[in-house]
């Protein structure tokens, strides 16, 4: 018995000295696999000096929460076309601050989306934003007709219709304390996701009060602050060890809540086309909306798209088409508090163009240049993307002769283009007229890039500032907006440009 014992104990310490072994094999093949990649990035980046880094933390350790833009704008002064940004020990992205970077970056063939989306938008599946090659331009081809000028005329009652409701809201708070400031970004996310659904998916609105609204927006909310803050976080990296996280558990319930809300708008959708004719009577519609293009969409073979392309494409335009502009909505309006006189000018263009009515009109959007310069200015400052990133599908030169090899990461600092004071004079100063004809017509083409450029820019940027556009002139309308001393915002780059305290304003009733 003794004999079979110590039999059994030897050969438990044999399998357990080899387990060892091979957690230690395991251990130096990624070790010597991480060493490789550090000896490569340093290779790729030899030529971009940049802040010095930790070994393994990168620089990770020197941006906190609230001063990201503050520090990039350091580091831009100090390397203004490009430096190497380390997420860590063995990731290292080159940052552009330049024009002319962006310009080479942007046309540069068909730039893969950047592989790490899984890190930033990984809710949406490969939609638009994410895919790249052959199916990303039998996407976009697909979808543009759903942004043709015929399509967003009549979205711009809808869209003034959705930011009365908002407004009629602000009234009744108002009328309660007049004192207290107003959270937009709040406000604004509602009415523009209400916007997006009955423009793009025709829904029929029930209020912005609506819970499944709300639970949407408080789901990308959560999604856009856990992308974020993966990213700054080492050991969140790992697949792995993320799931088995708070942090991560509440990522995985907020992607639930997001395709919960998606699924619903496809699944209604469909069981409207299973009723007898009406599939025929939208295929006879003379302007398809978002959703009829994907659902009644076939390939060369007649097969329609997938579910899963079907929901990427919904999640897409749902996150894109909402969230983005509510940033740019909010951040506009704080700009107008913080300068009275232009905001008081955008009202006096926008009361003559209107005359008597007190809801713009599609055809009112081509007759207000001056507040036109001001969303422009506005975007310039604080827009909505701070920055997008790609993945190079071949090498790149640059204008002066530096490059970086294919599968090189590569991220344009849009917030910091836009501030770059070799391109733009007082770059902090709010001005509009530097978008008059004859000053634009003098800037570098790719110094103003809030929708990027090239093959790849937004395809709903005409919707975004038609959006735009009617929100401002039906707020300047009604109310004086005001800024709050005491919660003066704090921008951080979280996907898109939100505060970390929130855009709170006062609002004061126009007689």
């Amino acid at each position: 018995m003794l004999s079979l014992l110590e039999k059994m104990d030897t050969h438990f310490l044999q399998v357990l000295h080899l387990f060892i072994g091979l957690i230690i094999l395991f251990g130096l093949l990624q070790i010597i696999k991480l060493y490789r990649r550090k000896k490569e990035l340093l290779k790729n980046f030899k030529s971009f000096l940049g802040p010095s880094s930790h070994w393994l933390y990168g620089h990770n350790r020197e941006i906190h929460r609230g001063q990201e833009l503050k520090k990039s704008l350091e580091w831009a002064e100090k390397y203004p076309y490009a430096y190497p940004r380390w997420f860590g020990g063995f990731v290292a992205v080159l940052v552009v601050n330049h024009p002319d970077y962006a310009k080479t970056v942007f046309g540069h063939g068909d730039p893969k989306a950047m592989t790490t989306y899984k890190f930033f938008l990984p809710w949406i599946g490969k939609g638009l934003l994410i895919l790249d090659g052959p199916k990303w331009f039998q996407h976009r081809r697909l979808l543009t007709p759903g942004f043709h000028y015929d399509i967003l005329k009549p979205y711009v009652a809808l869209i003034a219709d959705s930011t009365k409701v908002m407004l009629d809201k602000w009234e009744k708070m108002i009328d309660k304390d007049a004192t207290k400031s107003l959270e937009m970004f709040e406000h604004v996310s509602l009415m523009t996701l209400e916007s997006i659904m009955k423009c793009a998916f025709s829904y029929q609105s029930k209020g912005q009060t609506h819970r499944e609204l709300d639970s949407y927006i408080k789901a990308v909310y959560d999604l856009t602050y856990l992308v974020s803050q993966r990213v700054r976080t080492l050991l969140y990296r790992i697949d792995l060890i993320y799931r088995c996280t708070a942090a991560g558990r509440r990522f995985l319930e907020a992607c639930r809540a997001a395709h919960q809300h998606t699924d619903k708008v496809i699944e209604e959708r469909k069981k409207s086309f299973r009723k007898e004719g009406e599939l025929e009577k939208i295929k006879q519609k003379r302007h398809l909306d978002f959703l009829d293009i994907l659902l009644c969409a076939k390939d060369e073979n007649g097969v329609g798209l997938s579910h899963e392309d079907l929901r990427a494409e919904v999640d897409t335009f749902m996150f894109e088409g909402h969230d983005t502009t509510a940033s740019g909505i909010s951040w506009l309006l704080y700009a107008m508090a913080q300068n009275p006189e232009h905001q008081q000018r955008c009202r006096e263009e926008i009361k003559e163009t209107l005359g008597d009515r007190d809801t713009i009109q599609w055809d009112d959007l081509g007759k207000i240049p001056y507040t036109t310069m001001c969303i422009k200015e506005s975007l310039r400052l604080y827009p909505p993307v701070p920055g997008i990133s790609r993945q190079l599908s071949k090498p790149i030169t640059f204008c002066d002769g530096r490059s970086l090899p294919e599968g090189s990461l590569v991220a344009i600092n849009i917030y910091c283009i836009h501030r770059n004071p070799s391109v733009w004079q007082d770059p902090e100063v709010f001005d509009p007229n530097r978008f008059s004809s004859e000053k634009s017509s003098q800037r570098h083409s790719h110094a103003f890039v809030p929708f990027a450029a090239g093959p790849r820019n937004c395809i709903g940027q005409q919707f975004a500032m038609n959006e735009m556009k009617v929100a401002l002139a039906q707020i300047l309308l009604r109310f004086e907006i005001l800024p709050d001393p005491a919660k003066p915002p704090v921008p951080i780059p979280q996907v898109v440009l939100k505060s970390q305290n929130g855009i709170h304003l006062l609002l004061k009733k126009l007689s």
